[in-house]
């Protein structure tokens, strides 16, 4: 079927050219009869011809161009040239007119049939540019319009009669996102600008559209018109625009439930941007445009000096910062918050911090709460090993009481001699002092031990850190038959802590090692050394002989709960590793190659610790 029609066509166009060349043949015959008939010289009749045959040209492709110029120049050749009805020349100046006249159809039938073809371009150009979904406008050097696409009709509403020949600013009420004079500026440089744009519709509606302005240049390099295309975008606009106030929607609850908000501090201008949730935090007016005296008159008079030094130190060169402050409502409430920022670069180069701050005060309180119960229970691990060490105790002081009694006893034999020996009396009253400060000294270290008072740091030597643990627990390891070897290094540091919670981590590591020696045969030996290490922190270490712990119970050994004594609760090792940790240090347990364990306490020094504080 295909070939049937192939063929049909082939024969169809050669049936045409047969006829375009048969009847352009007659017209230019008839042409140089009429003009032999009048008469008329070589130069004129070939100008009618040519006429002739650039109409001629109209109707088809080069050949038959080529060929009406061959036959024209034919005839003037039989009829115009001597001798006449002959295609002989007899003079040879007369082959001029004939080469020109041959030279000139060619040259004006291509230059018609190269405007014939710019024109169809043209054409299909237009007709492409009107199939085209997006709207296509073109524009003099004056914004006035000269092309105006069917899309553009269909868009805004206005005819290409209608739109041909308006500027267009005036036209569409074109409102511009960015400066007119920068859009300009960019075009001129680039040759190319594209943006947002705002159209008002004939109906008066308004379109948002994505617009690309191209630069149009003429032969010399001049600009003499611009190309618009323009797509409509307002729907994806809008859709972007109902995303956005979601997620504006969805941030402010965010920020709400997490009690956190956001804001901006311009450090040149001292602008401050707050949002809603941050308006909350401050309990000011939302109304009301924030400025730094809008904190200020927040802030709890004890932290001014931490907001000061941020706002010294963000006008510097700090580029982040990361505090926590107080403020104090007029009705006496306090809110703890927590602010960290970040500085990025404004529009113009200035500098802005971009931040958040927190409202932590439920966290404050919790862990104030949670620093109460550890306090609480750290007071009911002592007393626990106070009740353990009660023998112990019981037995340090009644050795001074002892120690007392017979002194008075004798102080009073002395007394009734007569004459009295005031120099024994004197010596038995010096010795009954002596035991009572004694006595005094155990019984304050447990009154210390049981009382509840929050944590004070303060330097603690800790060599006398060991000798007072050692005269509270000497008893309890005479009844183990425990054998103390001291190792304290003379130079030994002091260390920032509470001496009261050291003595409790002291006192709880030797009762373990105590009971744990317990349960293993022979004669039993606790090391307690104190030293420094290659980070100049205070190592005290209790060692002993026991039976070590098993691989299996190591890593848990500070975990609460977690005990191998059916009457233990699992608490004490745990606490210990509380207090050492909230003192800046570590405590570690290791097994000894020879047998036993080894508890070793790491302690920063009072220099370190005031310097990490």
């Amino acid at each position: 079927m295909g070939g049937k029609m192939g063929s049909s066509d082939r024969n169809s166009q050669w049936s045409y050219l047969v006829r375009l060349w048969v009847g352009g043949s007659v017209a230019l015959c008839a042409m140089a009869w009429l003009c032999l008939t009048l008469h008329l010289r070589i130069a004129t009749a070939g100008f009618c011809m040519l006429i002739v045959i650039v109409l001629l040209s109209l109707l088809d492709s080069f050949i038959s161009s080529a060929i009406f110029s061959v036959v024209g120049g034919l005839l003037l050749n039989v009829y115009f040239t001597p001798p006449i009805f002959s295609l002989a020349i007899d003079k040879p100046q007369d082959i001029v007119p004939i080469a020109a006249f041959f030279i000139t159809s060619i040259a004006i039938t291509s230059l018609v049939r190269r405007i014939r073809t710019s024109e169809r371009l043209q054409r299909e150009q237009a007709r492409l540019l009107d199939l085209t979904h997006d709207t296509v406008f073109v524009r003099d050097e004056q914004d006035v319009i000269t092309y105006w696409n069917h899309a553009a009709e269909a868009l805004y509403g206005w005819s290409k009669e209608e739109a041909v020949g308006k500027v267009v600013d005036n036209l569409l009420k074109t409102v511009f996102l960015v400066p007119r004079e920068e859009i300009q500026r960019v075009l001129s440089r680039d040759g190319y600008w594209e943006g947002d744009l705002v159209h008002i519709k004939r109906d008066g509606s308004a379109a948002i559209v994505a617009s690309r302005w191209t630069l149009q240049h003429d032969s010399r390099g001049e600009p003499c018109a611009t190309l618009e295309t323009n797509n409509d975008i307002t729907q994806r606009r809008q859709a972007e625009e109902l995303v956005r106030k979601s997620q504006a929607q969805y941030l402010a609850e965010a920020q709400q439930l997490s009690h956190t908000g956001s804001f901006g501090w311009n450090i040149a201008t001292g602008e401050l941007f707050w949002s809603e949730e941050a308006h909350r935090i401050f309990e000011s007016d939302p109304n009301r445009v924030p400025t730094l005296d809008t904190v200020r008159e927040r802030l709890h008079p004890e932290d001014v000096h931490i907001f000061e030094r941020m706002l010294s130190e963000a006008s510097g060169t700090a580029d982040d910062f990361d505090i926590e402050h107080r403020l104090l409502f007029p009705d006496g409430r306090v809110k703890h918050l927590h602010v960290v920022a970040h500085a990025s670069d404004a529009v113009g180069g200035r500098r802005q911090f971009i931040g958040a701050v927190m409202d932590v005060t439920g966290a404050r309180e919790t862990e104030t709460q949670l620093r109460q119960t550890q306090s609480e229970l750290a007071r009911a691990s002592r007393v626990s090993a106070l009740g353990e060490l009660s023998a112990s105790i019981a037995h340090e002081v009644g050795q001074p009481l002892a120690a007392i009694i017979t002194s008075g006893e004798a102080c009073l034999r002395w007394l009734h001699r007569y004459p009295p020996n005031m120099e024994e009396v004197e010596g038995c009253v010096t010795e009954m002092t002596t035991e009572g400060a004694r006595a005094a000294e155990i019984v304050q270290r447990v009154r210390r031990l049981m009382k509840g008072a929050p944590p004070e740091h303060a330097p603690v030597a800790v060599n006398e850190l060991v000798d007072e643990v050692v005269a509270l627990t000497k008893g309890e390891m005479e009844s183990h038959c425990c054998c103390l070897v001291l190792h304290l290094a003379s130079d030994t540091p002091v260390v920032s802590g509470d001496r009261v919670q050291l003595q409790q981590v002291l006192i709880n590591i030797i009762i373990n090692g105590l009971q744990s020696m317990a349960t293993v045969p022979g004669k039993h030996w606790l090391t307690v050394s104190s030293s420094t290490d290659g980070d100049n922190n205070v190592v005290l270490a209790v060692r002993d002989s026991g039976p070590g712990i098993s691989a299996a119970n190591l890593p848990r050994l500070f975990d609460a709960f977690f005990t191998t004594r059916t009457t233990g609760m699992g608490m004490g090792l745990a606490i210990c590793n509380s207090i050492i940790e909230a003192h800046g240090g570590q405590i570690l347990a290791s097994n000894n190659t020879e047998g036993g364990a080894t508890f070793s306490v790491i302690l920063p020094t009072a220099q370190a610790s005031i310097a990490t504080a």
